[in-house]
């Protein structure tokens, strides 16, 4: 079976930096790239641009981007958008085999010990951690360092192989974006630095999306 790479976040608003992530996950392991925009996310304040915007804003990204897809499923299950219940419920419609991984950045993935019922994550799918230079991975908490042991592999090719429990290293060369320096920029007529898609810098201008924060 093919790999299928999920790509959870609130992506307010989605940026360079997102979609070069997500086109090195999908080049490495040679799998199609799906975008969950997070409904409810329980560790982060409200959004600045609502539900619907924010998918629009990714289909606008995505659209002549061969490989990336968009999964509205966080969006429309009611409460916190909690990963492991995202992963229950692709396991639920997929099957037991299929193989699924989480594409995640470096820091988030150093505070998985925090996330909701975390240590099922590894029994439900892959994780492919995008690394930035310099950054090791080495100091992580103790319980994840634990759980994380003897996961790790070097052939992406391996991920394809089972359904989940096996960890990737992604290594990525830096990008300046961020959606909370974008929000920032934009909220103080900065415009968006260059970090947008033309079509989504389009839209934020259209609509007025983060002008007024």
């Amino acid at each position: 079976m093919s790999l299928r790479i999920l790509y959870g976040g609130t992506f307010d608003p989605i940026h360079l930096g997102h979609l070069a992530v997500a086109a090195a996950a999908r080049d490495a392991l040679d799998a199609k790239v799906y975008f969950l925009p997070a409904g409810d996310p329980p560790h982060r304040p409200p959004t600045g641009a609502s539900a619907e915007q924010r998918v629009r804003m990714i289909a606008l990204a995505i659209a002549e981007q061969p490989g990336f897809l968009l999964d509205r499923r966080e969006l429309e299950r009611s409460g916190p958008s909690y990963t492991v219940d995202t992963l229950r419920e692709l396991r639920a419609q997929l099957g037991p085999d299929e193989p699924l991984a989480w594409l995640v950045g470096d820091d988030a993935f150093s505070g998985l010990s925090s996330w909701h019922d975390w240590r099922s994550l590894f029994d439900l799918a892959h994780f492919v951690v995008a690394v930035r230079p310099g950054y090791a991975l080495d100091n992580l908490p103790e319980n994840l360092a634990q759980a994380c042991d003897g996961r790790w592999e070097s052939d992406p090719s391996a991920l394809s192989g089972q359904p989940g429990g096996r960890l990737f290293r992604l290594a990525m060369p830096p990008h300046p974006a961020s959606a909370s320096g974008i929000r920032r920029s934009l909220a103080g007529g900065r415009g968006d630095r260059g970090w947008l898609a033309p079509a989504v810098a389009l839209y934020i201008h259209k609509l007025g999306l983060y002008q007024n924060r």
